[in-house]
């Protein structure tokens, strides 16, 4: 009942709508566009570890978002991706608010791009959608329905 109540005050805007569902434990589903992923959280925590962490998908979010950028970026110039990757980490805040406090990126960029191209496409994938958005950070409204 909740969760049509929630479907009738959050009308989609246009593919920009999840919707997320309680399975057990410390799990949930987030269904969007068609797409499902979980979410859970470590043994620790009360999960089964079944899934990643949403703050593990936010993160994931940021480095995915850099990555993308970067591939459109060669290709756009006309080299390949082979061997692009992007490995992140982060650390969690030790005060409160509980965020995140510290996220570095690790851009493996392909052999064949030169070297004078590089800046280029830090200052590009440093402007992706998710890294704006952090830094021009977003209202965010919660409401009980």
């Amino acid at each position: 009942m909740v969760q049509t109540q929630a479907a009738a005050v959050l009308e989609p805007l246009d593919d920009h709508r999840m919707d997320i569902t309680f399975l057990a434990g410390e799990s949930y589903e987030v269904a969007m566009r068609g797409h499902r992923v979980l979410v859970d959280q470590p043994v620790e925590a009360g999960g089964e570890d079944a899934a990643p962490t949403p703050t593990e998908l936010f993160v994931a979010s940021l480095a995915t978002c850099v990555a993308f950028y970067a591939g459109r970026y060669l290709t756009r110039h006309g080299y390949s991706r082979d061997g692009l990757a992007v490995s992140a980490s982060f650390d969690m805040a030790t005060d409160r608010p509980a965020r995140v406090s510290d996220i570095r990126l690790a851009v493996r960029v392909p052999a064949d791009l030169p070297a004078a191209r590089r800046p280029a496409l830090s200052a590009v994938i440093s402007h992706c959608t998710v890294h704006n958005t952090l830094t021009s950070p977003p209202a965010v409204a919660i409401d009980l329905v």
